[in-house]
């Protein structure tokens, strides 16, 4: 019998489709999404609790995250989409709340974290036992795609992030996304071939996160990660979304679709926590005139009025000039 944990994201929901199994072998995680997602985990046993990360998993791949006989009375697990993707997915929604670390990591006691972890939601899962003993668990979106598809969404999800018109994405092979993706691999140097390498989705990744002759490009010339939100104007609506997360030394592109008249930004750098940063008693930040609507977690707004009275932020974003096609604003410590 087969049940489902749900994980949210705002542009498509996660799912685990699960089934009751023993932990007794390799255990597996598929991902059947559209995102490339770093997995966690975390093992009950005895009263106490360990978690290890991050596993990275492409779209249609599997991966181990744990070898031989694991002896657990739970099993839980934490997905989070690569930063690269904006302010389409969030972190998961959880029961358990155990220790992770930015970067990989080993915890061997996770309730009780300690200088350089954090607190994140875990949800508990029942691992698929397979005909050859192992145990697998597949994350996949509400569209249900297969393989394939998701592998084809995934690329088509980076594309559009690129700047490239491979919309909608929906795991359907077309002249379109053909298009886009060949535009891409002329404009990238890269050869038709490594579209079915190993590294394909590691080059598509790099390439999003370097500056672009076309729309608008963040990067982060600082030491600290950078939270980001941008704002378009169409000459009917004004929208504000966010939060893009920009590893230091990364560039990233915040997904602008169609023609906007305006484009806006806003930028802070913050700590571990996601706390705001300040240097020499001054918030850390890039913005300008232009008052917009945020919240503290991810959001998508598109009414501008009365910010304050509706439980939001009002956050000053600047104008960005793109009449030469392409804008590349690059945060740097002052």
């Amino acid at each position: 019998m087969f049940s489902t944990v749900l994980v949210a994201l705002p542009a498509a929901l996660i799912c685990l489709f699960i089934s009751s199994a023993p932990a007794h072998a390799d255990l597996k995680l598929c991902n059947r999404m559209s995102y490339v997602v770093e997995a966690a985990i975390g093992v009950d046993y005895k009263a106490a609790t360990a978690t290890r990360g991050w596993f990275r998993i492409d779209p249609a791949a599997c991966r181990v995250v744990a070898q031989g006989t694991l002896t657990a009375e739970r099993i839980l697990l934490n997905a989070r989409a690569l930063g690269v993707y904006g302010s389409s997915p969030i972190p998961q929604n959880g029961a358990d709340m155990l220790c992770i670390a930015p970067d990989n990591f080993v915890i061997a006691a996770a309730r009780q974290c300690r200088s350089g972890q954090s607190p994140a939601p875990f949800t508990q899962i029942s691992p698929t036992a397979t005909d050859d003993g192992n145990l697998v668990a597949y994350l996949a979106e509400d569209s249900e795609y297969d393989d394939e598809q998701a592998r084809l969404a995934g690329i088509q999800r980076l594309l559009v992030i690129a700047g490239y018109d491979a919309a909608p994405i929906d795991g359907v092979d077309g002249p379109k996304t053909q298009a886009a993706l060949a535009a891409f691999l002329k404009n990238r140097g890269l050869t038709p071939d490594i579209v079915q390498a190993p590294n394909f989705f590691a080059a598509m990744i790099d390439a999003v996160q370097s500056p672009s002759s076309t729309g608008l490009t963040w990067c982060n010339n600082t030491p600290h990660k950078i939270m980001a939100a941008v704002g378009t104007d169409d000459g009917k609506t004004v929208i504000s979304r966010g939060w893009y997360r920009i590893d230091p030394g990364k560039c990233l592109h915040p997904d602008v679709t169609g023609q906007p008249r305006q484009i806006f930004s806003f930028a802070e750098a913050v700590d571990g926590e996601n706390r705001a940063l300040k240097f020499k008693d001054r918030p850390l930040n890039w913005g300008g005139a232009t008052q917009l609507c945020t919240r503290e977690s991810k959001f998508e707004i598109n009414e501008q009025g009365d910010c304050g009275t509706r439980g939001l932020a009002i956050t000053g974003f600047a104008a960005v000039d793109m009449s030469g096609g392409g804008k590349t604003l690059r945060f740097a410590m002052p």
